[in-house]
């Protein structure tokens, strides 16, 4: 464990270090902003359009979780399908590239601690831009009355999501040695898994449920309306652990090669 620990906390220093860090968490910030200025900005005129027009009942439907927080947090998820494979392309493929990986498998730690330790650092760091995006949920908790255990679940979604684009990000960049080829395998694998269940319609009863079963924003849309499923958790500490599993083979392989 004081291994797994070390190598995260030098893992996380680097991240600070480059200006990559900074640089993601200002675009993150800036398209959160963003949105939730035009989302906020919409609903404020939903709701004088309704007022003016006397519409009580779309008044009663209007809410801002349904409005304002729900879809910020949808587009903040694929704003992370962006952002991630630029966190973790270089967990691995930078160590092959510069000659460090090779020093790091001769040390005495287990692949098992490297991979664990790339993983807390990156994980820490994603759930750091997730916190930072807590303000704007903050602001309608100040001035409005939104539903506050839909939003912490909607959050909890998302720091799940993001966790698990963390861990196949790992995975990719220890495939490679070249940083581009990581983050575009890195995409590629996270948009697979948002469009997987576009066929679903037309696959069939058994097909098109595993489909919607692999597919992550089946399972984050359910916790966007405020539902924690065990089965949603489960799916995404599957994706997690199989993906690490998958990173702890491929290091483990370059150990003997």
């Amino acid at each position: 464990m004081r291994n797994t620990l070390s190598i995260a906390g030098k893992e996380l220093e680097a991240y600070f270090v480059q200006p990559i860090a900074y640089v993601v968490l200002t675009v993150f910030l800036l398209l959160g902003g963003w949105f939730f200025f035009t989302l906020l900005r919409r609903f404020a005129l939903l709701s004088q359009i309704y007022a003016a027009m006397q519409n009580l009942s779309a008044l009663q439907r209007l809410n801002l979780n349904t409005a304002v927080v729900s879809p910020l947090l949808q587009n903040l998820a694929i704003v992370l399908v962006l952002l991630v494979p630029a966190i973790t392309m270089r967990s691995f493929a930078e160590e092959k590239r510069t000659g460090t990986f090779e020093l790091l498998l001769t040390v005495p730690v287990r692949t098992g601690e490297i991979v664990a330790g790339k993983f807390i650092a990156a994980a820490v760091f994603a759930l750091i831009m997730i916190a930072l995006a807590g303000l704007f949920p903050l602001v309608l908790l100040i001035f409005g009355n939104p539903e506050l255990p839909v939003i912490l679940a909607g959050y909890l979604g998302l720091a799940a999501l993001a966790v698990c684009f963390v861990a196949i990000g790992l995975f990719t960049s220890s495939l490679t040695q070249n940083q581009i080829i990581a983050a575009i395998s890195c995409l590629g694998a996270l948009l697979l898994l948002y469009i997987i269940s576009w066929p679903a319609e037309v696959g069939g009863v058994a097909f098109g449920g595993l489909l919607r079963y692999l597919s992550l924003p089946e399972h984050f849309g359910r916790m966007l309306t405020g539902v924690i499923d065990t089965r949603d958790i489960v799916y995404f500490l599957s994706v997690i652990l199989v993906a690490l599993f998958l990173t702890q083979r491929a290091v483990e392989s370059s150990r003997w090669r």
